[in-house]
């Protein structure tokens, strides 16, 4: 039997042919402190619903995929402490030991197309770390987007990573990277990473026409969707590479290493620019939401 569990409103709107958005959970158990984290989430499923798309925030609960969590599960675990962080390779352990984890977004694809939902909206994805040259720190982000059809919202990858090598393995592993509304390439808190995206769309409609291109073309694998930051919240990539070389090196200190890395990054980046990167994450993540909700809106249309 398969260990995954709809909330009644994901099922409902499944079953309808009713447009859903999925979420993950990483940003509530790793990405942001409390109570930010939890008053975040709630906010980026709003923003589904205000486009008139259902939330389904996954997560791992005691060995269930839970796919659309209520309030109170949603609290709770952001209160939770010592929570997985799951990937494709440790998402099946922690059903077969019964443990709670957040899913990142290779283990979020998986249990969306699991649950028949074919978008997915999230701040950054993994990528390929500064120096991996020699330390080989890869996500599994990115293989999970050549081989799993859902199409995946962001504000590109994290600025934290190796940009230029992250767009390259992209390309060798066949993904389309589509920038919504403008020509360059964002990085996260910022909405021009120095590069132009391989391609462009400027409404949500021109993706679903794309997305049902491929479809029939039997070309399989997910699809990136970047979404620059609102203006108004950006911080410029000159600005945060200064605080990110900094951090980098603060970890590397640290002797801070595998998962653990990026949300350690991202907590001493908010300290080193006084707060304003959490601002700016926040907002990206609901602008994501809202595309990602209007993506899937179109595509009930059809």
């Amino acid at each position: 039997m398969l260990p995954l569990v709809l909330s009644d409103d994901v099922a409902a709107a499944l079953a309808a042919k009713r447009p859903v958005v999925a979420l993950e959970s990483t940003i509530v158990t790793h990405g942001m402190p409390w109570p930010d984290n939890v008053e975040t989430a709630r906010r980026v499923e709003a923003a589904v619903r205000e486009v008139g798309a259902v939330p389904a925030t996954i997560a791992v609960i005691d060995g269930v995929i839970r796919v659309g969590l209520d309030d109170a599960t949603l609290t709770a675990l952001a209160q939770t402490t010592d929570v997985m962080k799951l990937s494709r390779a440790d998402l099946a352990y922690a059903v077969a030991r019964g443990v709670t984890g957040s899913t990142t977004v290779a283990a979020t694809m998986i249990a969306a197309h699991l649950a028949g939902i074919s978008v997915f909206a999230t701040g950054g994805i993994g990528g390929v770390h500064r120096g991996a040259e020699l330390s080989f720190d890869i996500s599994a982000d990115l293989q999970e987007l050549a081989r799993t059809p859902v199409t995946v919202v962001c504000a590109g990858a994290k600025a934290i990573l190796d940009i230029p090598k992250t767009l390259e393995v992209l390309e060798t592993l066949g993904v389309p990277v589509m920038a919504f509304g403008q020509d360059a390439l964002p990085a996260f808190w910022s909405r021009d990473s120095g590069l132009t995206a391989p391609l462009r769309a400027d409404t949500p409609e021109e993706i679903v026409t794309f997305l049902d291109t491929r479809k029939t073309l039997s070309m399989g694998g997910g699809v990136l969707v970047t979404h620059p930051v609102a203006a108004e919240h950006e911080i410029p990539l000159s600005e945060m590479n200064r605080h990110i070389e900094t951090a980098l090196a603060e970890a590397h200190t640290a002797g801070v290493t595998g998962k653990d890395v990026t949300p350690w990054l991202l907590s001493r980046i908010v300290e080193l620019t006084d707060g304003r990167s959490l601002a700016c994450n926040q907002a990206l993540i609901v602008g994501n939401a809202g595309l990602a909700g209007q993506i899937a809106v179109a595509q009930s249309a059809r």
